[in-house]
């Protein structure tokens, strides 16, 4: 190691000195610690805390002689589903598989469009969260039946995302992104209007209320803008199904955590369907060897590892030459 990745102060060296681009390693570590801390707090959930303890301890790179740049190799991951480590690798991967189809899609439907579109209901408390996904699931499935969303659209690409309501503290706020690879007639004779798509979805909700929905045209030219615009919709389809800050608030001690974790235990949150069916994995099918790759280009970074270890106390991975590998 060269004197410019070491903290003269500390005595240590950290990954993000020595590969600043590493910085999202130390946040979702972070995060995950003070998931654990909450999990802690129930006897019930307890068992989590356990496994994110010892979640991605320890980080071995292999190094491109040519970039110098570091590549993941190895790597423990808990699989707890909301351990902000794991929830991150996996939809790193989604993100990435997507990417990878993109041309194979466009090649395939070359004058089809992209929408990107957000679905929402009143917020409940989050004790009743599993009841209200059930009720988004089934009524997702009426509203994906009917003659008008048939007719324009092709494939969609769905997941679920749930935040913290701003309107209580124990409340929640579930909603779906979803991406929808929609025909050419979408925008002439089979649109559907703003206003159409909040009638629509009020409709399969069965609601007596109109609720909020956002829907916005992807523009996916070939140019550096429209691949922008498509990039930015599938990462923000594909982000983390709860927010980091939202597992990790400390305020209650992890009461909003603990219930939802419970509420949501075993449900699937991502659906496919149409000519889009089955493009990704569901999150349980996803393979630790995987998740190390992620998004990682498949490199030659031949047989020797680099490893860094997470150390709570500072929140951050430094440099453990005890669990190098080098190669014969």
């Amino acid at each position: 190691m060269t004197q410019s990745c070491h903290d003269s102060d500390l005595g240590i060296n950290f990954l993000t000195e020595i590969s600043p681009h590493e910085v999202s390693w130390d946040e979702h570590r972070s995060d995950a610690e003070s998931v654990k801390i909450l999990y802690n707090y129930s006897v019930e959930l307890s068992k989590y805390a356990d496994r994110i303890n010892g979640c991605s301890g320890i980080l071995k790179f292999g190094v491109n002689p040519d970039q110098g740049k570091l590549v993941l190799k190895q790597a423990f991951f808990c699989r707890v589903r909301h351990c902000p480590v794991c929830q991150w690798r996996r939809s790193l991967l989604w993100r990435a598989v997507m990417f990878q189809q993109l041309p194979n899609i466009q090649e395939r439907f070359p004058t089809h469009r992209w929408v990107f579109l957000t679905l929402t209901v009143k917020n409940p408390p989050v004790t009743e969260l599993r009841d209200t996904l059930k009720h988004m699931n089934d009524s997702w499935k009426r509203l994906i039946e009917t003659k008008r969303f048939k007719s324009g659209v092709a494939g969609f690409l769905r997941t679920t995302e749930v935040t913290r309501g701003n309107d209580g503290k124990m409340m929640a706020h579930p909603h779906f992104h979803a991406l929808l690879l929609v025909k050419p007639s979408y925008f002439t004779i089979n649109y559907i209007k703003q206003g159409d798509w909040v009638e629509m979805w009020a409709k399969a909700l069965r609601a007596d209320y109109l609720p909020s929905v956002n829907v916005k045209a992807v523009k996916a030219t070939l140019d550096e803008k429209g691949r922008k615009q498509l990039d930015k919709a599938i990462c923000e389809t594909l982000k983390y199904s709860v927010k980091p800050s939202d597992l990790a608030l400390e305020r209650d001690k992890g009461a909003w955590l603990h219930e939802m974790t419970k509420q949501v235990h075993k449900m699937r949150f991502i659906a496919t369907g149409g000519v889009l069916k089955g493009i990704l994995k569901p999150e349980d099918e996803i393979t630790t060897e995987e998740m190390i790759s992620s998004s990682e280009e498949v490199q030659d970074v031949g047989e020797s590892r680099v490893a860094f270890q997470f150390k709570p106390e500072y929140r951050k991975y430094v440099y453990a030459p005890k669990y190098n590998e080098y190669a014969d």
